[in-house]
């Protein structure tokens, strides 16, 4: 569970329960994160909604501070349970690539010697 994380509302009261989502949901990212960097992880949430005419905009935008990178998503849809899901599912796919690039090579290492072994 990443430890530091700030939950913010722009004309928006952030509840309980959207504040219990966000940290199950954002909050459970760290397994993506390579082990050193976690314990400087830092999570910025700003919950923004807005009444344009008859329509409402829920917009969710997450920065997520890393040791060599700073990853940022935003999204806008209709609810705001749905624009944290797809925040998640995007901030996913950000931090595979960012722990592809930063993260520990001995185990593709080892994966390639196991595929050379058995070829000889």
């Amino acid at each position: 569970m990443i430890s530091k994380m700030e939950i913010s509302g722009i004309h928006f009261k952030v509840d309980p329960d959207i504040e219990r989502y966000v940290e199950k949901k954002i909050g459970h990212l760290d397994r993506y994160i390579p082990r050193k960097a976690r314990e400087s992880a830092h999570v910025e949430v700003k919950l923004k909604e807005q009444k344009i005419k008859t329509k409402k905009e829920c917009t969710c935008e997450v920065v997520l501070h890393l040791p060599h990178d700073t990853l940022m998503t935003k999204e806008t849809t209709i609810n705001m349970f749905a624009a944290v899901d797809i925040v998640e599912t995007k901030l996913k796919n950000q931090l595979k690539k960012y722990k592809e690039t930063h993260g520990v090579k001995r185990i593709h290492r080892r994966l390639l010697n196991k595929l050379r072994s058995r070829r000889a």
